[in-house]
């Protein structure tokens, strides 16, 4: 066993931002396999070949470029994006080799790439974070906080598929919500460990910032049951915060394997906007079709020309709008205004 005062300097994935970690001594050593878990916290060196962007998401949300024999803490966690990879801890082999499945120190062994993704950094597994002679998880750093009733006006942001303008969209609605003078959360509840999403709903203006990071979870890749009660602890630990309106983004698409699906039972009675954020037109009708819902706004990638935004208008009659663009700002406020029952700041020109 090996004290980390001992030990070369290691470095801190954005994963280990709810731990002391960086702070506070530890031991490392190896575990048998029949000891791992999700949530983990374990050791990594970075060995060859190395990717030339090579990098590590740090707690504070920077980026760091890594190099071969750094060593990297992170936590054992399950990927299933559709567009990048797929993999989890339970696929590492007896040599020990495993992948930052992300740069926030998700790790893992990918089963499945896309060969659109750059390589991913190739780590060798060098122990388990102990204390006492007891291993370190994600889990053992969650707040514990009295019950609060989460009653609170939410706009849901859902996408078709990852990468279809869900976290720009959601910078955009937090920003024009901040204009009209509201406590805004931000907060994303499904997908794969990233600080970065909620870094920017926090650049955007939200007072709070939440993921499932913050109830210990590397991903949202979990048994239903098990994931829906830390659910209804994230939404507690929310509502402590008496924010005017919550604007929460569900990483994925909800029909993918991350628990979206289980983030709309739990909040359908809160929920007054809807946004879903389409990758293409087509794409729109196959989620309002196999989820069995309409969205109150659709945008997202499929809208980023006028040619996007008439084809969705033609195939699904929702009302399409390009957030990026100013002129999409007045009705976009309006239909804030409209859904959260705010008196109106403007008049709009028609």
């Amino acid at each position: 066993m090996k004290s980390n005062r001992l030990n070369p300097p290691y470095l801190y994935s954005s994963l280990t931002r709810i731990s002391d970690l960086p702070v506070q001594p530890f031991d490392v050593m190896s575990l048998p396999r029949n000891q791992w878990e999700t949530s983990d916290y374990v050791v990594g060196e970075v060995v060859s070949p190395v990717p030339v962007n090579a990098q590590l998401e740090l707690p504070n949300g920077r980026l760091a470029s890594l190099l071969e024999g750094d060593r990297i803490i992170g936590a054992f966690g399950i990927r299933r994006a559709t567009l990048e990879a797929v993999g989890e801890w339970q696929s590492i082999g007896d040599d020990g080799r495993m992948d930052n499945m992300t740069c926030a120190g998700l790790f893992g062994k990918v089963t499945s790439k896309s060969y659109l993704l750059p390589p991913l950094t190739s780590l060798q597994y060098r122990g388990h974070v102990l204390r006492n002679g007891q291993k370190v998880s994600m889990k053992d750093f969650v707040s514990t906080i009295s019950y609060h009733h989460y009653d609170c006006p939410t706009i849901m942001i859902i996408g078709t598929s990852m990468s279809a303008g869900k976290t720009t969209s959601a910078r955009i609605i937090i920003h024009q919500l901040k204009q009209l003078g509201l406590k805004v959360i931000g907060a994303k509840l499904t997908g794969a460990g990233r600080y970065r999403d909620v870094l920017s709903m926090k650049d955007a203006g939200a007072d709070y910032i939440f993921d499932f990071v913050d109830v210990g979870l590397p991903s949202s890749v979990a048994p239903p049951e098990e994931f829906r009660v830390l659910v209804r602890q994230l939404l507690s630990m929310m509502a402590a915060k008496n924010p005017d309106v919550v604007v929460i983004e569900a990483g994925a698409s909800p029909l993918e394997p991350y628990n979206g699906s289980v983030v709309l039972e739990e909040l359908k009675k809160h929920i007054c906007l809807t946004v879903l954020c389409a990758s293409d037109p087509y794409s729109v009708v196959g989620v309002c079709q196999g989820f069995g819902f309409l969205p109150d706004l659709i945008t997202g990638i499929a809208t980023s020309t006028s040619s996007g935004v008439e084809l969705v208008k033609k195939l699904t009659g929702i009302q399409a709008l390009t957030l990026s663009e100013p002129s999409a700002l007045p009705l976009l406020t309006q239909l804030l205004e409209n859904k959260l029952h705010l008196a109106p700041t403007h008049v709009l020109q028609v």
